[in-house]
């Protein structure tokens, strides 16, 4: 094992040194190789003590030469500010083949000298492509370092979701389930956390606020843990969600009820705890799009109208970044132009897997 893991640096000719627990790159461009590749497979496909190893070499490297997991919450709030504008964010959740994938992703942003673009897994797609946050943290970093990337990389857990079932049963053991997630992707380097307990919004109740009431305590829990988990110096992009996607299209009212008692229970329960910089919302779109009897996927009739007037209503009264559009991977390429221009802070894209 042991012979291993000194083939992992050798492999880099000397331009890679370790030392007492310290990487140091003698040569930058030596990383832009074939010999990258071996490393993140070493990462994905080593045996325990060798994987390991790979991963912490793959993030110290990554430290190193400026390739570092980021929170976008500064440039969400700096938008919720009025002080940029005029672009919407990717958020590109990479469920296969994703050392290739993500590598092609930095090639475009270098190409077209992009500004911020995210990384995401949901905790459904963690689970049924076996991607652990270290995991994917890792490939990201080695896909970066690859294409000769550098500058902060955002990496996002995508529907951190309280299963409304299991919710049911035992409140306790699943909000718990979602903060051990939370714990995980953490240590692992996701700095961008998407909680989404908009599952458990009830509309047989009487008010807004009763429908919102478990969203927002629910998500204020996790919140609070989220806050706690955080590095120093890390303040970590939280978002949250009012309507489950593919559900009736969210309204102001909806939203309003949402954040207020969102901010009256942050208040109560956590003043000191940074809150939310940025609400997903649901516009007409569906995860996966609705298939046809033919197999083909039903045209999207999205609102950008209700888009548009979120987000107005989010950063001008909340100072979030706006609203989130999920599930856009189902919407034809004549339609995204209506996001940087409508306002609308991220869009959700799914690979095709």
């Amino acid at each position: 094992m042991q012979a291993h893991i000194d083939t992992m640096t050798s492999i880099f000719d000397g331009n890679i040194v370790v030392e007492d627990g310290r990487v140091t790159v003698k040569n930058e461009r030596a990383l832009s190789g074939p010999q990258m590749d071996t490393l993140v497979r070493e990462a994905v496909f080593g045996d325990e003590a060798t994987r390991d190893y790979a991963r912490w070499l793959l993030w110290e490297i990554g430290q190193a030469v400026g390739v570092r997991p980021s929170s976008i919450h500064d440039l969400y709030l700096a938008r919720g500010r009025g002080e940029v504008h005029g672009f919407t964010v990717p958020a590109v959740n990479v469920r296969a083949a994703t050392y290739d994938t993500v590598r092609s992703i930095f090639r475009v942003a270098k190409k077209m000298d992009a500004g911020a673009f995210i990384f995401e897994i949901a905790r459904s797609e963690i689970a049924y492509t076996d991607q652990r946050p270290t995991e994917y943290v890792a490939v990201i970093i080695g896909a970066a370092l690859r294409e000769g990337f550098r500058g902060p990389v955002f990496i996002q857990g995508d529907h951190f979701q309280v299963n409304h079932k299991k919710y049911a049963v035992d409140p306790k053991t699943e909000v718990d389930s979602v903060k051990q997630l939370v714990t995980e992707a953490v240590a692992a380097g996701f700095y961008n956390i998407d909680i989404d307990t908009s599952t458990l919004v009830d509309i047989s109740k009487k008010t807004l606020d009763e429908q919102q009431r478990l969203n927002y305590e629910v998500g204020i829990d996790i919140l609070k843990h989220v806050r706690a988990q955080q590095p120093e110096g890390v303040n970590i992009s939280v978002g949250g969600e009012i309507g489950e996607v593919g559900t009736a299209n969210s309204t102001v009212e909806e939203l309003r009820a949402y954040m207020d008692g969102f901010e009256r229970t942050r208040r109560k329960q956590a003043p000191d705890a940074e809150g939310l910089s940025k609400i997903s919302v649901q516009s007409g779109t569906s995860h996966g799009g609705v298939v046809l009897a033919d197999g083909s996927i039903a045209d999207v009739a999205i609102d950008f109208n209700t888009l548009e007037t979120l987000s107005k209503v989010a950063r001008d009264d909340y100072g979030l970044a706006g609203a989130v559009q999920h599930g856009a991977s189902t919407l034809p390429d004549s339609a995204f132009h209506n996001f940087p221009k409508l306002e609308v802070a991220e869009i959700h894209l799914a690979t095709n897997f």
